[in-house]
């Protein structure tokens, strides 16, 4: 199914499948009457990583200034592993023989997105688990979810970012088991990618499992699936629970786990 919008005399084809959308749920997109949203945090020295992650961002000037020649220039190098901040996790980063990075199919990385909002419970639990009852409240309000849609978790948990104790629930160096903050919990999760087949999953905290979990179960149950997993969204909250396009495009590391991602939300106004 193809869609024209305009948008200063310019017309763009979006095109969305039958099995991409729903007849139900199908979308057209008039970029003239979207906001965009940006629910990325910028990278720069406090931005949060895994407490055992051995480095964070760092940012090297190679050259800011004139050249011999005269004119300005400005360039850096910079270093991250690729676990921190707004990143993507690849299936494979917990399912051996899944996609890496760049394996995943590109349109994977575009599409109608969903919003399910437990703020109101993880303020009340800072471990809560998004259940299979919550989807289906939000299904018996807002309908099915789509096939292939993008299911977002709003927690409420990016206004602590990036304070790492107030979001990760602790900041011992090099210790992840004393965390707190509410994710996906695996029944859910399970269920998810059985029966909605999402192309990916995103939440507003540090990981797709919450902060007490050890076994990473939401991990290997979505990578097992071959979905991938957005984490540290910011801004969830000036989304609808539904009629917003995400488009989340990751750095392309040639067979990466993971990586910084630049996400946005076309959201109708």
């Amino acid at each position: 199914m193809k869609k024209r919008t305009a948008l200063g005399g310019l017309f763009l084809c979006l095109t969305f499948s039958a099995a991409q959308l729903e007849p139900a749920q199908a979308q057209s997109l008039d970029l003239a009457s979207s906001k965009v949203v940006d629910l990325s945090h910028a990278f720069n020295a406090e931005t949060v990583y895994w407490p055992t992650s051995p480095s964070g961002f760092e940012l090297q000037v190679l050259h800011k200034g004139p050249t011999k020649a005269g004119f300005f220039y400005f360039a850096n190098a910079f270093c991250s592993p690729e676990h921190g901040g707004t990143h993507l996790d690849a299936p494979m980063h917990f399912a051996e023989g899944r996609w890496t990075n760049a394996e995943i199919p590109v349109e994977r990385f575009v599409g109608p997105a969903i919003v399910i909002d437990v703020a109101a419970k993880a303020a009340a639990n800072p471990d809560y688990l998004l259940t299979i009852e919550d989807i289906a409240a939000w299904e018996a309000a807002h309908g099915r979810i789509p096939d292939k849609a993008i299911v977002l978790l709003r927690t409420g948990w990016s206004a602590r970012w990036p304070d790492k104790k107030a979001y990760l629930g602790d900041d011992t160096p090099g210790d992840a088991t004393h965390l707190h903050f509410p994710s996906f919990g695996p029944e859910a999760a399970a269920w998810l990618a059985k029966e909605r087949r999402p192309n990916l999953i995103g939440v507003d905290t540090a990981s797709v499992d919450n902060g007490p979990s050890q076994d990473f179960l939401v991990h290997r149950i979505i990578g097992a699936a071959n979905i991938g997993g957005l984490e540290n969204l910011t801004s969830l909250d000036q989304l609808p629970p539904t009629g917003a396009i995400l488009v989340a495009l990751p750095m392309k590391i040639e067979k990466g786990s993971g990586g910084p991602a630049r996400i946005i939300a076309l959201v109708p106004r």
